[in-house]
């Protein structure tokens, strides 16, 4: 591990890899498929709660394993089984991911805290594997990893007894520890190359749920109207991917030396956002969904998509780092879109023509960016 990091020659993705993110495109399914509970022409609160929860506990269980693949990852039969027996356990999460959650929690904090476990066991019999210098990466994944897993594993007797539900904490523990470990300036053991490849990987299989979901679009009678709402929810789509190809292939330093944990975590919310944003565009086509919250999961998912992904320009090649002048119209066009879509909400043609516009200035701002010169 230790020559490989040194001789700086990139690791390649496997295709354990591959197999194993698909698992995940079931888990979104059955994440999304909580918000189609409606009632009165909302989503009800606890509901979108915990598609909030099991979403960002499902991300962050792939972060997780990327992280370990990537740093200690040697394609070998241990590495196989290990990711097999997570595989298998997300399936009970993914069944555990209901309407009616709490009359499967129990499992699905088990599955979620024995992941966890299984990691942080890798972890630990790679330690031998590693220099003592090498060690310290290694341990702090442990003691994040063991650390929530032992409040998921305490979510389970406290719920039981008292209807306290600890998930949060657990995931607020992950994160926060993750961060405070971290030195986001330092490689260390990370390939961050393949780091971004994985995640960039993850973020294509979301927008395959997106396409796959703006399939409504063209059911009906084929007329003008159809035509225009069809084609402008297939430009967001391709307006929204465009940004972040732009972003990965042209602006992103993959050769920068860090140890892309900020990187990643910001990619847990990006994805995220990418999720509510297939859900609301799905919900802008459903008249049993008042046109309050629809509108406001679409504002505020674009949103956060958008600033994930300026978030991730920290990492840009030096010549694509824009200054406070340059990021101002992004500002200001993102303000002027979210009050307009609120004004003009009841016109929905005016409505997806206006998120067109914005997705695209969007584009067009960062392909801007990507085309200053330099060397990538």
């Amino acid at each position: 591990m230790s020559d490989i990091r040194e001789n700086n020659s990139a690791k390649k993705v496997e295709y354990l890899e591959l197999i194993y993110d698909l698992i995940f495109v079931y888990i979104i399914g059955r994440n999304n498929s909580l918000l189609h509970n409606v009632q009165g022409g909302f989503v009800p609160l606890g509901t979108f709660y915990a598609y909030i929860l099991c979403s960002l506990a499902v991300i962050q269980i792939w972060s997780f394993s990327t992280f370990y693949i990537n740093m200690c990852g040697r394609n070998g039969l241990r590495d196989h089984i290990f990711l097999f027996v997570n595989m298998y356990l997300l399936y009970y999460i993914g069944e555990g991911t209901r309407l009616h959650w709490e009359r499967f929690q129990n499992q699905y904090h088990f599955a979620w805290a024995a992941i966890l476990l299984n990691l942080a066991l890798q972890y630990g019999i790679e330690l031998r594997n590693h220099a003592k210098d090498e060690r310290r990466p290694l341990k702090r994944m442990m003691a994040v990893l063991l650390g929530e897993a032992t409040i998921v594993l305490i979510a389970i007797p406290v719920y039981n007894r008292t209807g306290a539900v600890l998930a949060p904490v657990a995931l607020l523990f992950g994160i926060a520890l993750t961060w405070l470990l971290g030195d986001d300036r330092k490689a260390e053991l990370v390939d961050f190359p393949h780091l971004a490849e994985r995640a960039m990987l993850y973020v294509v299989f979301t927008f395959g749920e997106m396409i796959i979901a703006i399939a409504s679009y063209f059911e009906g009678a084929f007329t003008g109207r159809s035509v225009y709402f069809t084609a402008a929810c297939f430009l967001i789509v391709v307006g929204l991917f465009l940004s972040y190809e732009i972003l990965y292939d042209r602006i992103l330093d993959r050769e920068k030396r860090t140890n892309g944990t900020f990187y990643m975590m910001v990619h847990v919310f990006l994805i995220f956002a990418l999720n509510i944003i297939t859900a609301a565009l799905g919900f802008m086509r459903d008249d049993s969904v008042d046109l309050l919250p629809k509108m406001a999961m679409l504002i505020g998912a674009l949103l956060l998509y958008y600033g994930c992904l300026f978030s991730t320009i920290r990492y840009a090649r030096p010549c694509c780092r824009p200054n406070t002048r340059l990021k101002l119209p992004v500002l200001a066009g993102s303000a002027a879109f979210a009050a307009l879509m609120l004004l003009l909400r009841e016109h929905m043609i005016a409505n997806i023509a206006l998120t067109v516009a914005y997705v695209f200035g969007v584009f067009g701002w960062v392909y801007r960016l990507g085309a200053q010169p330099g060397e990538k």
